[in-house]
């Protein structure tokens, strides 16, 4: 194999293999780059790319995500090219059946696929192609004689607004495009809730049926004004109940939605209970699925292999080709309805994701509120849950609907309540640094592979807003003097610029952790990542430390000496518990980007060896966004270099600083003694430190030694933080 290489570009072009064939022009030179292409196939796992800087994110994945079904769609030749086709072909039944028990049957699995394509609605295909592929649903007006089956596809309709419309309002759309896209669907009409009486309405009518049927004398005459489901009393029971646990669960899903909805979280309660009712119907939904299965309705002919319905049947009334030309500007998709079993357990998830959000108080700190959001993005949730996670958060432009973003930052700086009503705040800059903090808030709430994206380009907008709060305040208040200034003006201002640092290497310190979330660093460069992520918990920790002196210097009593004022300031202190937390990472991240450091230099492991690209360029690739917006300052890979060059075996022995960790996790859990989450993540911390600092002795005992001693990272116990694993080959 060849390549033409150019004078003038860096690009290699693919040629047959005998490069003789071919006509070389002036400035052409041949060169064989199948020992390039070899070393690729070696290195590169499933799913990664060759990065360059001609080539982006968005032409990587136009050229490279062929057979992915979201991507590429192909085009799947179904039966109708329309739905008036379908209907005459006696696609969409109305009745469903001339059996009333089959029509019961039916009813139950049109409802089960509704719900497992709603289910896949959700987890990012078109409208169009999954709930809409129902044609009752389509032609409305068709249902109209059958109250049970038309009052269900008039609540699917009234949910799917309600979703679309959280989702808009939440602008998390953006993650996947075809989420709200409905050209051509009919949504509309539903936004009355007038449809709820007629739900009500049938539902009564089946809670009276299964009365009936439980009745001692049921099995032998009928109530009058009462008509069966059909005409076997065995098995009326069973299908009262299938029926009304799935059109139960649709109403108090639409209630949950329309509660949460309600400003400033009066709703939230009322939510739970809704909550609990539909986990509840789901469970019986569940069960159902046996009674079902057994009616003795189901043929093998009837199965399929990914079941979407809980009998097993394959569902009437519809078909996913139907939309395909109201589908535009996306083109269809070649998809898999997820099963009903899936489906269920999705809305489970959905459920107790939106259970935990509306269970977190809504008078919080800003540290609460962040981390908060950093704990629930932990669990995974899906598209739905962070948009009402984000529609809860920002209100109005304020809080949780109530606090001012202004005031949020005066309470997040420890500044004095009186402070919060200062003129300061109609200041240009800080109406755009509480922008900054409303769109902080958003980023956090998008999934982890866009939130580091975004995260990287505003670190720059959080540099350039602290230079401009500065001159802002210097041209307000005159020359900013030390920090025991009694001029309130100036503590206000030192205040707000302190913590926009802080919270400018908290958001450094996210990107950094998003990458591990990520699987984005090979093991050949942790040495880095740690070592940059020490530099960065260093400047955290003293950032946080100054903002909680300062507020404790503001409290201070004024009437108090100077002297007086230094004895009890020596008395009192004490390093704060979140300070001494990060003091643990930074502890690990220094112990593991020396100990990496020294294997690397003493024992060759962990070295950098790629055809593609330097270790320079792989610092610049994963600190790119860190050293534009110069996080820290004086930050190179000079610096790096020069940390790490002379790292040592036995120099981390003498001064071990995993040994630290483990000090400072001792007293710490005599401060964090009721509180369990603190208390896992130390116990969590305090392993990695003791078996990274048993490993460190092991190396330093027998690694130049014993040339079969392999060496690999675990992140089993910490997501984070890894454990060398010594092991003999």
């Amino acid at each position: 194999m060849a390549a033409e290489m150019g004078t003038d570009s860096t690009l290699l072009t693919a040629a047959p293999t005998t490069a003789e064939a071919i006509p070389t022009g002036d400035g052409t030179v041949w060169a064989d780059f199948t020992p390039l292409l070899t070393a690729a196939c070696d290195e590169l796992r499933d799913g990664e790319l060759i990065h360059g800087d001609n080539f982006s994110l968005f032409a990587a994945m136009s050229a490279l995500e062929i057979m992915d079904p979201k991507m590429d769609s192909g085009m799947v030749n179904d039966r109708y090219y329309s739905v008036d086709e379908a209907i005459e072909s006696g696609a969409a039944p109305v009745p469903l059946s001339f059996d009333k028990t089959t029509d019961a049957i039916c009813i139950i699995d049109i409802m089960d696929h509704l719900l497992a394509c709603e289910a896949t609605w959700h987890k990012g295909h078109s409208l169009a192609q999954t709930v809409f592929s129902c044609i009752y649903l389509l032609r409305l007006e068709r249902t109209s004689s059958h109250s049970l089956l038309h009052s269900y596809c008039r609540t699917i309709r009234a949910i799917c607004n309600a979703v679309i419309s959280i989702v808009t309002e939440a602008r998390t759309h953006e993650e996947e495009d075809l989420f709200i896209m409905a050209p051509g669907l009919p949504l509309s009409g539903e936004k009355d809730e007038r449809f709820l009486s007629t739900l009500n309405a049938v539902e009564e009518t089946l809670c009276r049926q299964l009365r009936a049927c439980k009745a001692p004398t049921a099995r032998k005459m009928v109530v009058e004004d009462q008509e069966p489901l059909q005409t076997n009393p065995d098995l009326e029971e069973g299908l009262c109940r299938a029926l009304l646990c799935r059109l139960r669960f649709r109403k108090h899903f639409y209630h949950l939605l329309a509660c949460m909805r309600r400003p400033l979280g009066r709703g939230f309660e009322l939510a739970r209970k809704h909550i609990s009712s539909c986990l509840l119907e789901l469970e019986n939904a569940q069960k159902s699925a046996a009674f079902l299965r057994s009616v003795g309705f189901l043929n093998s002919k009837d199965t399929i292999q990914s079941e979407t319905t809980g009998s097993g049947r394959q569902p009437i009334g519809f078909d996913t080709s139907l939309n395909l030309r109201i589908s535009a500007p996306a083109p269809p998709r070649a998809m898999k309805i997820l099963s009903w079993e899936m489906a269920l357990e999705y809305f489970k998830k959905l459920l107790h994701d939106l259970d935990i959000i509306c269970s977190f108080p809504l008078d919080p700190s800003l540290e609460n509120v962040l981390h908060f959001i950093v704990e629930f993005q932990k669990r995974q949730p899906d598209l739905v849950a962070r948009a009402f996670l984000q529609v809860v958060l920002i209100q109005d432009g304020k809080l949780y609907g109530r606090d001012l973003m202004f005031h949020t930052i005066c309470k997040a700086s420890a500044l004095p309540v009186v402070m919060k009503d200062h003129n300061i705040q109609n200041n240009e800059a800080v109406v755009q640094l509480g922008q900054f903090l409303i769109n902080l808030l958003r980023i956090l709430c998008t999934n982890v592979a866009w939130q580091r994206r975004k995260l990287g380009r505003v670190l720059q907008d959080w540099r350039v807003i602290y230079v401009q709060l500065e001159l802002a305040f210097r041209k307000e208040f005159g020359e900013l003097s030390g920090i025991s200034d009694e001029n309130s003006c100036i503590k206000l201002a030192k205040h707000i610029l302190i913590w926009v640092e802080e919270q400018t290497y908290w958001i450094a310190l996210r990107f950094l952790s998003l990458g591990f979330d990520l699987d984005l660093y090979s093991s050949n460069e942790y040495c880095m990542v740690y070592w940059y992520l020490y530099v960065i918990l260093v400047k955290l920790a003293e950032k946080i430390h100054v903002k909680q002196l300062a507020g404790a210097d503001y409290g201070k009593k004024k009437g108090k000496k100077k002297r007086d004022s230094v004895i009890d300031a020596a008395k009192d202190y004490q390093i704060p518990p979140a300070v001494m937390l990060l003091q643990c990472y930074v502890c690990l991240a220094e112990g593991l980007s020396m100990i990496l450091a020294a294997v690397r230099n003493e024992l060759k492991v962990f070295q950098h060896a790629s055809p593609f690209n330097t270790e320079y360029e792989r610092f610049i690739q994963h600190f790119e966004h860190l050293q534009k917006a110069c996080l820290p300052d004086h930050i190179t890979y000079q610096s790096f270099q020069e940390c790490t060059s002379q790292a040592r075996l036995s120099t981390l022995v003498m001064y071990n600083h995993f040994k630290d960790a483990q000090r400072i996790v001792k007293e710490l859990k005599k401060v964090f003694v009721n509180d369990l989450n603190k208390l896992a993540e130390l116990r969590c911390i305090e392993q990695v430190a003791e078996r990274n600092s048993i490993a460190l002795n092991v190396i330093n005992c027998v690694g130049g030694r014993d040339a079969t001693l392999k060496i690999s990272l675990d992140f089993s116990y910490h997501p984070n933080f890894a454990v060398l694993v010594v092991k003999r080959s």
